[in-house]
């Protein structure tokens, strides 16, 4: 049987920091459900920088169906959680049924790659307190505060937690995430 990856993910996710990671997975011959506050066509966004900002642009990205509603979603079916940024986490972190969802992940030691603004997701959840992490680095001061050791890197792996800043690094993410994967939950 083949290995399920869930993706937590809503509106105004960063386009590429869902699509690359769903695109990958299923490469590597992994079965990847997107899971959403409810079933419905997901609108994305492409988070770019222009010369002169002093942070990134947002604007209309693709748009993509959601297969399942936090609600339907059994963490036990699932060998490893990836957790998108953009501003969908923002809002995210307030679903008990999305937390449900986390602390499952975190209390079974399942592999969970996180990019961006994602980790505001576990941190909600208390998941980060004592962990090594990387985050989009306007999160350093929201990654201590949640108890974690920030660190301004493409990547970093502490055991099965993967984080990385932002769609640049997704090629070292998905790298590391695919090492840990393999080990914990490889494809049959």
């Amino acid at each position: 049987m083949t290995a399920k990856i869930l993706i937590v993910t809503g509106d105004a996710a960063e386009s590429l920091e869902v699509l690359y990671p769903y695109q990958r997975l299923r490469e590597e011959g992994y079965e990847v459900h997107i899971a959403a506050p409810e079933r419905k066509k997901l609108q994305f966004v492409v988070h770019d920088f222009e010369p002169g900002f002093d942070t990134y642009t947002e604007k209309p990205g693709y748009t993509w169906p959601a297969d399942l509603a936090f609600s339907e979603v059994d963490p036990g079916q699932y060998a490893a959680l990836v957790i998108p940024g953009g501003r969908a986490p923002e809002y995210l972190r307030n679903d008990p049924e999305l937390r449900k969802i986390l602390k499952s992940f975190f209390d079974t030691d399942k592999p969970v790659a996180q990019i961006c603004h994602g980790p505001l997701l576990t941190a909600a959840i208390d998941g980060l307190r004592g962990r090594r992490v990387t985050a989009y680095p306007a999160l350093e001061l929201d990654m201590q505060s949640a108890g974690a050791t920030f660190q301004d890197a493409e990547t970093v792996v502490d055991g099965t937690l993967v984080s990385a800043r932002a769609w640049p690094d997704h090629s070292s993410w998905m790298r590391e995430f695919l090492t840990v994967l393999r080990a914990k939950a490889p494809v049959t």
